[in-house]
């Protein structure tokens, strides 16, 4: 029989902040790591009293999961090494981006946040992006904005000049997609100037997005590798949609042309 392990990636705690009530779980046989799903406080329990070893697990920067501490219990309560994300509801996010320049973002994106999304953007050649009209209902008709919650824009130094991107945000905010607008959030990458300096500045950012990140309904960050504040930015994103819908500025006319070519 193969000697199981239990890795813990994601949890969530009880109203009290105290106890755990969920758990998301994988699963390791000696040869392969699988989807458990989530648990309960109980299966929690009673699978640590029969003596599995139970540890966390996380995303390293080269893409694939590490092994944390193992999980310790003292008096009911259980301790580990490490601050987790949120085991809640996967967000539906539509990743904007400049694809010639910063394709890796994407990518690393995609894989170190991938249990904590659903996925939803275009790869090239999905897609006819010829006029705006037709690549926004086409964007609504296949489904990647048609459910978006939450439309995130990885802000490089030339993202402001793409149009496709324009167009991405545009539809994003437009309520005839889903029954609610999308949530906005900017990530700004290292290469661009603002990056770690603790500003945004509005010209070094798409004008759409700008515009909205003037009126406070958008949300703009330093592009981070941290699960947890990645976590946090998304669902202040996605709360936005709810407390300040009102801030919406979708009025500035659609790109028509990539404005550094």
């Amino acid at each position: 029989m193969a000697h199981i392990e239990y890795f813990i990636s994601k949890l969530s705690f009880q109203e009290n902040q105290k106890l755990i009530e969920s758990v998301f779980v994988y699963k390791y046989e000696g040869e392969n790591l699988t989807i458990a799903g989530t648990k309960n406080r109980n299966w929690l329990l009673f699978t640590h009293s029969q003596n599995y070893k139970i540890s966390t697990i996380f995303k390293n920067s080269n893409f694939g999961w590490s092994r944390g501490s193992q999980i310790n219990k003292i008096n009911n309560l259980f301790s580990w090494d490490r601050t987790l994300p949120i085991n809640n509801d996967r967000r539906k996010t539509f990743i904007s981006y400049y694809h010639k320049e910063d394709q890796n973002y994407k990518e690393k994106f995609n894989n170190i946040f991938e249990d904590l999304i659903t996925h939803k953007s275009v790869e090239d050649g999905d897609i006819n992006s010829d006029h705006s009209d037709g690549y926004i209902k086409q964007l609504i008709q296949k489904d990647y904005l048609n459910d978006t919650t939450v439309l995130v824009v990885l802000i490089g130094p030339n993202t402001k000049h793409r149009k496709h991107i324009d167009w991405e945000i545009s539809g994003a905010l437009n309520l005839k997609v889903g029954d609610k607008y999308s949530g906005l959030l900017g990530l700004l990458l290292p290469s661009h100037p603002n990056f770690g300096s603790e500003k945004a500045t509005y010209d070094l950012m798409p004008s759409r997005l700008a515009d909205n990140f003037r009126s406070k309904y958008a949300i703009i960050r330093d592009w981070t590798d941290d699960r947890v504040k990645m976590q946090e930015y998304i669902e202040l994103a996605f709360e936005k949609r709810n407390t300040h819908s009102d801030n919406i500025d979708n009025t500035r006319k659609q790109m028509t042309v990539n404005t550094n070519e």
